[in-house]
C-alpha cells in the first residue's frame, strides 16, 4: 500500500483518497509521506541551486 500527502488538509493518507491535485506522492512509509513539505522543500532548494549553476 502507497501513502499520500494531502498538503490541503496536512494529514497522510493511506491509499489514494483524496483529488490527485491536492496530495503528494505515493510514498512507500506513513513517515515519509508526513515529512513530504520537508521533502518538496528539499528538492526546490537543489533545483534552484542547480539552476544557479548552469547561468
Amino acid at each position: 500500500m502507497a501513502w499520500w500527502y494531502n498538503h490541503k488538509n496536512g494529514e497522510v493518507e493511506e491509499g489514494a483518497q483524496s483529488l490527485g491535485s491536492d496530495r503528494d506522492g505515493p510514498f512507500a512509509t506513513r513517515e515519509e509521506a508526513a515529512r513530504a513539505p520537508e521533502i518538496a522543500a528539499e528538492r526546490a532548494r537543489k533545483w534552484r541551486e542547480e539552476e544557479e549553476r548552469e547561468k
